[in-house]
């Protein structure tokens, strides 16, 4: 199949646009310092409940919330207080356990862990997906396992039948490795097909589609982007955390930016602590990729990070 001449037009199009209106946003303010609530003293100390006009408040704060969103950020906190930890943190976090070496017995650590602090999803490699499902069963979280894991090198029709295959046996959330090599070549159609392929055989499920950024110019990351949302995915996702580089701000900001408010990006890769993982949702992500899930909420409900 390949791409027709209006969608091949839109793909480069879009690529453009957004590199050019990021060039823009460089060229007009290269030292822009996008402030976040770590800049921003907690008002109403004495908890009143009572507005005191401190001028901390989002509320009270529209060009610097502006701001922020122009940054990448989809969502703003603010309450009573200001309290410097985000509630929901541990709702964005897919618990990650990808090593080879892993053991039964960590993978039921992994899952006593996702249900005590309630994460997103416990994401595992394939071989545990039935076992995954019955540890987490009667709890919010879901089961997210991988799909033409780590290199995105194998055929559309084995990434198919790994997506089949997962689904049956409980997955609820697909990432799948895009065809990287095709990307690379600008063989659109083909990377194209790869993820529809995929997203047909996911049905109703989640499907995110992990990039592996750093082997990607800005050109590729944007073009990749456009082409997963053309597909029908749900996620755009940074890296599988075996290449060379993990999740960067710069690159969540580029994914954000390219994908827009309707489609969720996920940071992975090198989110070892606290403060990264809010640096990432700051700049747009929406779910986080982590081994080191629980430190990182740890930190968040002692009140120790600032957001």
């Amino acid at each position: 199949m390949s791409l027709d001449y209006n969608l091949e037009k839109l793909v480069d199009e879009i690529t453009k646009e957004v590199l050019n209106s990021i060039a823009s946003q460089t060229a007009v303010s290269p030292n822009v310092n996008i402030q976040t609530h770590a800049d921003i003293q907690s008002p109403c100390e004495a908890l009143t409940g009572e507005c005191n006009a401190c001028g901390h408040c989002p509320s009270k704060l529209e060009d610097r919330v502006a701001q922020i969103v122009r940054g990448g950020a989809c969502r703003i906190g603010g309450a009573l207080g200001m309290t410097s930890v985000r509630a929901d943190l541990a709702s964005l976090i897919d618990h990650t356990l990808l090593k080879p070496d892993a053991t039964k017995e960590d993978v039921i650590k992994l899952c006593k862990e996702a249900v005590q602090h309630t994460f997103a999803s416990v994401c595992v490699n394939p071989s545990w997906v039935s076992l995954v499902k019955d540890l987490i069963k009667g709890s919010r979280v879901k089961v997210c396992t991988v799909v033409g894991f780590p290199l995105g090198a194998t055929t559309t029709l084995t990434k198919v039948l790994e997506t089949r295959d997962a689904i049956a046996n409980g997955a609820d959330e697909i990432d799948m490795v895009i065809a990287v090599g095709a990307l690379k070549a600008k063989q659109n159609d083909l990377v194209l097909k790869d993820i529809q392929d995929v997203r047909e055989a996911a049905d109703e499920k989640i499907l995110k589609v992990i990039l592996e950024t750093a082997l990607l110019n800005d050109e590729e990351k944007v073009r990749a982007c456009v082409l997963a949302k053309q597909a029908g995915a749900d996620f755009v996702k940074t890296s599988t955390g075996f290449g060379p580089g993990g999740a960067t701000v710069h690159d969540v900001a580029l994914m954000r930016e390219t994908v827009g408010e309707d489609m969720g990006v996920k940071a992975s890769g090198g989110i070892r602590d606290y403060e990264t993982a809010v640096k990432m949702v700051e700049a747009g992500a929406t779910r986080i990729g982590a081994s080191a899930s629980v430190s990182i909420v740890k930190k968040a409900a002692a009140g120790e990070g600032k957001y």
